[in-house]
Parts: structure tokens; C-alpha cells; sequence
């Protein structure tokens, strides 16, 4: 598991960076494009064969058998055993701790904008 924990760390360390680099849209387009290389392409989602099959396209070929289906397991909320890519895109955040508070934050800037905006 500690495999997982410092690719995990890795990973977290260039989200935000990629995000300021890109912008929303493009990190966007990046997550899908991660997604395409790691999804089964008949069944158009990431199955563990898929990733693991293809996770060394992302530097991610140390990982374990049960470090990948973790992952999946993390990712899966509708229990399918697969992650689409809606799930992929809310695990990538949901790795990056410091992502997410700069979302929170943007979301209550413009809350806050469009409260003011109303008065």
C-alpha cells in the first residue's frame, strides 16, 4: 500500500499545478484524455483489467493488484465494480486535497459575489 500512498502523493502534488497551468477546461480535457488511456475501450469505462493493462502509460505500473482495485473501489459509487468517467474525474479530485479547498473556495467567492450581487 505504500506504493499507492507515494504515487498518491505525486499525483496530488502536480493536480493543482496542472490546473493553474491549464485552467478549468483544459484540466478538464486532461482528466478525459487520462481517462480514454485507461478505460476498456468495448466497454467504455475502467475495469480492473483496464487499468491494469494500462496504467503504466501513467507511470502507475508499481502498483499492486489490491492498490488498483482500492482505486476503483474508492471511485465506484454506483457499485458497478467500473469507473466512468464522471466517477474518474470526482476520484482525481477527490485525491487532491489541496484541488478541492481551492473549489471550495471559488464556489463560495461567487456565492458570496452572487449574494451581494441580489441585495
Amino acid at each position: 500500500m505504500a506504493s499507492s500512498q507515494s504515487q498518491n502523493s505525486n499525483f496530488q502534488d502536480f493536480l493543482p499545478l496542472m490546473a493553474n497551468k491549464l485552467g478549468g477546461d483544459g484540466l478538464i480535457g486532461e482528466l478525459c484524455n487520462g481517462f480514454n488511456l485507461l478505460m476498456d475501450g468495448e466497454k467504455g469505462v475502467i475495469t480492473f483489467d483496464s487499468l491494469k493493462k494500462n496504467s503504466a502509460l501513467l507511470g502507475l505500473q508499481d502498483l499492486s493488484d489490491d492498490d488498483l482495485r482500492s482505486m476503483l473501489k474508492e471511485g465506484d459509487f454506483d457499485g458497478d465494480e467500473a469507473l466512468n468517467q464522471m466517477e474518474f474525474c470526482v476520484l482525481m479530485f477527490r485525491l487532491s486535497p489541496e484541488l478541492m479547498e481551492e473549489s471550495q473556495f471559488l464556489l463560495e467567492e461567487a456565492l458570496l459575489q452572487e449574494f451581494n450581487d441580489s441585495c
